[in-house]
């Protein structure tokens, strides 16, 4: 019998069996063989947050302030995974082809097949396993206008902002800054490619960044912490008309974010990125689906590298009390990794 991991109540998981049953027409079966958890959204759904600001209206475009009570959810969104058996009409993959796809933390899965990317035996898993949070990273460097020769600083070194430094640079960025207070991050975007790495709790991060652009500020900065002392922090170092990416989703921030000082005088533009908000600001030519594309093909052609990122990397049968310790403890690792 398969199993899922469900989150059932705020701050409480349990293991659920799954269906057994065999793939329909258009559909494969897949053994899981390496998944992986995305933080920052699944940490606000654990805790229960993700319900505080009631539902939302897809009409009226706004959170109804209602209440709403929690909806139990698997945990985990990427797999790779092995087809073990094919649905009728599946023509474009085999029994034994590796797959990628976006599904939760369970053993065995039954999915479209259009859904699943197949993937290269030179492909590391734990690159695949970034499409999500790639996704959101290339939405946000777009959202930012990142032009040949920008200074760009990214707060906030957990999945999305370390594939951000690297499409970042990808897209022309001749000098990257990544801001983060942890060891094991701020090792990571060293090792994908920062140029300079800043502690925030060591220095006065928006001066920093000032110095070491001959006092100009960053042209872009992108922020994925979620941290209001960050966003504070970044208010400091964009540079005079200079782009400020809200790319987090956060939980309301405590009062004292000043947008008087520094943001008043230099007049920065800030901008919220969410890739999968379509119609894309650059609709018709751009949406999520583009989006999506674009991000795997920097994956597979090399430009953004997930194996810093995935970790720690637990078997599977821990992944209950592996989640629990690790999802709301930052300092336990960036991207939670599943051996199967």
């Amino acid at each position: 019998m398969s199993k899922i991991l469900m989150c059932t109540a705020a701050e409480t998981l349990e293991w659920v069996s799954g269906d057994d049953s065999p793939p329909e027409d258009g559909q494969v079966a897949l053994r899981s063989i390496f998944s992986a958890a995305k933080h920052g959204s699944e940490l606000s759904f654990y805790k229960g947050n993700s319900f505080a600001r009631g539902s939302f209206d897809a009409e009226l475009k706004l959170f109804n302030r209602d209440e709403q009570d929690f909806v139990a959810l698997p945990v985990g969104n990427m797999v790779v995974g092995e087809v073990t058996q094919i649905g009728a009409g599946v023509t474009e993959l085999s029994k034994g082809d590796r797959v990628a796809a976006s599904a939760p933390f369970r053993d065995r899965h039954i999915l479209s097949a259009q859904s699943c990317r197949k993937l290269s035996a030179d492909l590391a898993d734990e690159s695949a396993l970034c499409l999500d949070p790639a996704i959101y990273a290339v939405g946000a460097v777009r959202d930012g206008h990142v032009r040949g020769g920008d200074c760009v600083a990214v707060f906030g070194m957990g999945a999305i902002g370390l594939c951000a430094i690297q499409v970042a640079r990808h897209a022309g960025a001749a000098f990257i800054i990544a801001v983060d207070p942890l060891p094991q991050r701020q090792e990571a975007a060293a090792a994908l490619g920062a140029d300079l790495v800043l502690n925030p709790l060591d220095c006065d991060a928006g001066l920093e960044i000032k110095k070491a652009t001959q006092n100009r500020g960053a042209d872009v900065i992108i922020d994925f912490s979620g941290n209001k002392d960050a966003l504070q922090d970044a208010l400091r170092g964009i540079a005079f008309g200079g782009c400020l990416v809200a790319g987090s989703f956060p939980t309301p921030y405590p009062a004292g974010l000043d947008f008087g000082a520094e943001s008043h005088l230099n007049v920065p533009n800030i901008v919220f990125s969410r890739s999968c908000s379509d119609p894309n600001k650059d609709h018709p030519r751009w949406d999520y689906a583009r989006i999506c594309e674009t991000a795997w093909q920097l994956i597979l052609d090399g430009k953004i590298d997930g194996r810093p990122i995935v970790s720690p990397v637990v078997p599977f049968e821990n992944a209950r009390e592996e989640y629990q310790r690790v999802i709301p403890d930052a300092a336990a690792g960036i991207k939670l990794g599943l051996r199967h």
